[in-house]
């Protein structure tokens, strides 16, 4: 049977946490009381257990090792979580007037693994309204080309937003979903002013 320590540490793990993050997440200055307790050479009091659960997004009766099968059953109606990944997010996007793209990492994001997303982005205004708010947070693909239509987080001479991309012999279109914002258009040689970093696969938001 494993320990607690044991477990804080495999749940780090899963989470793709290093020390130097849940030490931050625990607010201790350094990684090395981390180090200390994952190898079971500190006392971990009740507060922090708590502190500890929430900071490895489980609960305290796993850490601990009750058994809490009983309380993890699925209500009939009702699906398991799917396997997710944690991903970076980089930067924002603007849906409406494009932003710089900061291509620093500004925290993690965790996303269902089926949706093969490699980062997320904040979306800022309301161009991709009602489909896409300012707030969302978005999941990409990367991938260099699009179906016509489809959401793509595309730059623009170094600038960042989130449109619907049409694209033509002579010509590409990104398209916003709110009606009252204009079409931005590219023609012969400008089109190489826009790259296609990736597909929009997934949102997350809050209710």
């Amino acid at each position: 049977m494993s320990t607690i320590y044991e477990r804080i540490r495999a749940r780090r793990i899963e989470l793709g946490l290093t020390v130097e993050e849940l030490a931050k997440k625990m607010g201790y200055k350094d990684k090395s009381s981390i180090s200390k307790i994952e190898n079971g050479k500190a006392d971990i009091p009740q507060s922090k257990v708590i502190a500890f659960a929430r900071a490895l997004n489980t609960t305290t009766a796993y850490l601990m090792g009750i058994d809490t099968a009983k309380e993890r059953s699925i209500p009939a109606g009702f699906q398991p979580l799917p396997k997710r990944d944690r991903i970076p997010r980089v930067g924002q996007i603007a849906c409406g007037t494009p932003i710089l793209a900061e291509e620093n990492v500004e925290a993690y994001d965790e996303v269902p693994s089926d949706w093969h997303a490699d980062f997320t982005l904040l979306c800022q205004g309301d161009s991709m309204e009602p489909k896409i708010k300012d707030g969302d947070v978005v999941a990409i693909h990367s991938q260099p080309m699009v179906e016509n239509g489809e959401v793509a987080a595309v730059l623009i001479d170094g600038e960042a937003t989130l449109k619907r991309v049409f694209l033509f012999d002579d010509h590409i279109e990104l398209r916003a979903e709110n009606p009252t914002f204009p079409t931005i258009l590219r023609i012969g040689e400008d089109m190489n002013t826009i790259t296609i970093e990736g597909k929009a696969v997934g949102l997350c938001r809050k209710l």
